[in-house]
């Protein structure tokens, strides 16, 4: 079990390394109010002066301490060990100049406070960016420990007004690791009952199972009162136990007495004070005990953190497949990535695309949805007689005789009118073309969509397929809209009356004549045109009186226009004139109906052919055409910057979690028991 500690210092240096945090390692956290005591346990447990001191906040970032247990420098020596070729007894050595060994335990406490002013400033600023520090000696236990800023409450400095807020926020963000255990650090000389400290832990391990307590300054209680009842657990019971410690007194700093002569004294003040628990209390108590759990814990918690390891190996090794390899062959990448797309463009038409949509209809079943059911219902919902009246029948009907009366309907008036229904289809069949259009302009996005990776890799590309794409569509919009007015203008050119599905102008006057005979009188209220006005005043109204004649010559009265003379409200048509309405409006709906069904197979046929059809067979030539150049690709192919250093930053952590996978691998089973 001792080679546990270390395998997870390995790992949390191997993650470092990367600086990603994706696993929570096995780690003490030590947490308590500031001027506790506890970079002075720290101390005590590495047996070296290292950490910054003096008063107020000294700790200002978090700093992890790894302690790894070497052999003596003789025994190195002699085994040529090739671990280290650092010619001293102890060293250390930072991660962020981890090519940099120190020997001076002085500069060691100078490079701390030198790298948190650079982050924090000079005037008690806290910083959540941690500091790593491993230190090598023959004289620690294999250790990992976090030293946090000590829990305040007033801001001093250029601390902000949530400076209580703020230290509490990066305590638990350690603490609520699982993963970790807790060691509770509270001065004797205070209230137990009030200890922040095991408040916190206490907060986030209700049951106690990760939580340890360290009474500090056992030789500064008040004299007559003694930390018996804290030390058995008797005022507050901690799962883990309770150990107290004596720090080194700051004239003990002043006068630079030594760590080592302060642990004499420290078991010499137990033995006095404290003879039955002696053996249970002091530094290096402390230390076995923190190693002992430390290594359980570890124990108890790498199934899950192989497993973990092995989980997020899978995942990074399917996200930087996403992200694509290097490129070895530029012209072969250009050709893959334009063919996969016009490919996927085609299939997305075809309804044979590998993913297809679930939420809505797109590509070619949308299409067919516009076809069929917009198109299709829109002209059905189009009235053949629609915004045709009866006033407009009988002005063609005589526009079209002239001057003189008509013995048959005139076949002009028919053309006339049904020309201008058959008119009223082109603008629904243009509307079907612009709503293929969308669609096969809304299918680059579908394709964009299932290939993000590789377009989202070359920006550059990605637009330049676009813009050919939205080009070729744009070519043949116009053509197509030309094809499908012409379609309208071929049924406008020619009114073919001897189309096998019209109805015979015989068969249909002989029908409105027996339905005229059968019927009522023709019913009042059909609005008259201007020229009969005058013809029904003149035959209805008689003269009365001394009335003057309607024509008078124009040297006894004023001269009369015609057109000017107020017009009857309605007036009887006559069965001839009804007769000649009727065939007229059933000649127009038999003759529409036909138009309507042509164009309503033809403009569908048409937009396949010119718009869809063609794109279809010729979106790959076009893009290999304006793309596919030598000069391009470099252009073309040039990566985002946001791509690559995703992938070299998931590459970078695959190889870290490989490397974490190997290490944990290399544990047998025997060793963790």
């Amino acid at each position: 079990m001792e080679t546990l500690i270390p395998v997870i210092n390995k790992l949390q240096e191997i993650f470092n390394t990367v600086g990603a945090e994706v696993i929570q390692l096995p780690q003490i956290v030590v947490i308590g109010a500031q001027s506790s005591g506890k970079s002075s346990v720290l101390e005590s447990i590495v047996g070296r002066d290292f950490l910054p001191r003096g008063s107020g906040i000294v700790t200002r970032r978090p700093l992890v301490l790894q302690l790894v247990n070497v052999p003596f420098l003789e025994e190195r020596q002699h085994a040529a060990s090739g671990e280290t070729s650092t010619q001293a007894e102890e060293w250390a050595t930072f991660l962020h100049c981890k090519h940099k060994t120190f020997t001076d335990f002085d500069e060691i406490r100078q490079e701390i406070e030198t790298e948190t002013e650079r982050t924090t400033g000079t005037n008690k600023g806290i910083s959540l960016e941690p500091l790593y520090l491993k230190i090598y000696s023959p004289h620690v236990l294999n250790l990992t420990l976090v030293d946090l800023p000590g829990i305040t409450k007033v801001p001093v400095g250029d601390q902000p007004p949530d400076i209580e807020g703020l230290v509490r926020e990066m305590i638990l963000s350690y603490v609520s690791n699982p993963n970790c255990l807790i060691l509770a650090v509270t001065a004797a000389n205070t209230d137990m009952a009030t200890s922040e400290a095991l408040k916190l832990a206490r907060d986030v391990d209700p049951d106690g199972r990760r939580t340890l307590a360290v009474v500090t300054k056992l030789d500064l209680m008040d004299a007559g009162t003694d930390a018996m009842d804290v030390l058995m657990g008797r005022v507050i019971p901690v799962k883990l136990g309770i150990i107290g410690v004596v720090n080194r007194s700051q004239h003990d700093i002043n006068t630079q007495k030594s760590i080592t002569e302060s642990l004499q004294d420290e078991q010499g003040f137990l033995q006095k004070r404290y003879p039955s628990l002696a053996n249970r209390n002091g530094t290096r108590h402390l230390a076995k005990t923190l190693n002992r759990l430390l290594m359980h814990h570890i124990r108890d918690c790498l199934p899950e953190l192989k497993t973990r390891v092995n989980v997020l190996t899978a995942q990074y090794q399917s996200v930087l497949q996403s992200y694509g390899q290097p490129i070895e062959d530029k012209n072969a990448t250009l050709l893959q990535i334009i063919t996969k797309f016009a490919t996927e463009y085609c299939h997305t038409i075809e309804g044979t695309a590998r993913n297809i949509e679930t939420s809505e209809l797109c590509g070619g079943a949308r299409m067919c949805y516009i076809f069929h059911e917009t198109f299709g219902r829109t002209l059905e919902s189009i009235d053949p007689l629609a915004g045709l009246t009866m006033l407009d029948i009988l002005t063609a009907i005589r526009n079209a005789t002239g001057p003189r009366p008509a013995l048959f309907v005139p076949e002009v008036s028919f053309e006339l009118l049904v020309k201008r229904q058959i008119k009223r289809l082109e603008d629904p069949s243009l509307r079907c073309v612009e709503l293929v259009h969308e669609e096969l302009q809304r299918i680059i996005q579908h394709c964009s969509t299932y290939n993000t990776q590789e377009l989202l890799r070359f920006p550059k590309l990605h637009e330049a397929i676009v813009e050919v794409v939205t080009g070729v569509l744009r070519q043949r919009l116009p053509i197509t809209n030309e094809m499908v007015h012409n379609l309208v203008a071929i049924e406008l050119a020619y009114i073919n009356t001897k189309h096998p599905d019209f109805i015979d102008t015989a068969l249909v006057s002989a029908s409105v004549s027996s339905s005229s005979s059968k019927n009522d009188p023709p019913a009042e209220g059909i609005r008259c045109w201007k020229s009969d006005k005058v013809e029904n005043a003149g035959m209805e109204e008689k003269p009365k009186g001394n009335t003057q004649p309607m024509y008078s010559s124009p040297s006894r009265s004023h001269a009369v226009n015609l057109l000017d003379t107020p017009m009857p409200a309605t007036r009887k048509l006559s069965q001839r004139e009804q007769q000649d309405c009727e065939v007229i409006r059933r000649l127009i709906k038999s003759y529409f109906l036909i138009v309507r069904k042509s164009i309503q197979d033809s403009v569908p046929k048409t937009v396949m052919h010119f718009l869809v059809n063609y794109v279809k067979d010729h979106l790959q030539s076009q893009l290999v055409g304006q793309l596919y150049k030598q000069q391009l690709l470099d252009m073309l192919l040039t990566e985002s910057e946001d791509m690559a250093q995703q992938r070299k930053e998931a590459a970078g952590l695959l190889q870290a979690l490989q490397r974490a996978s190997q290490t944990i691998s290399e544990i047998r089973e025997t060793q963790l028991w």
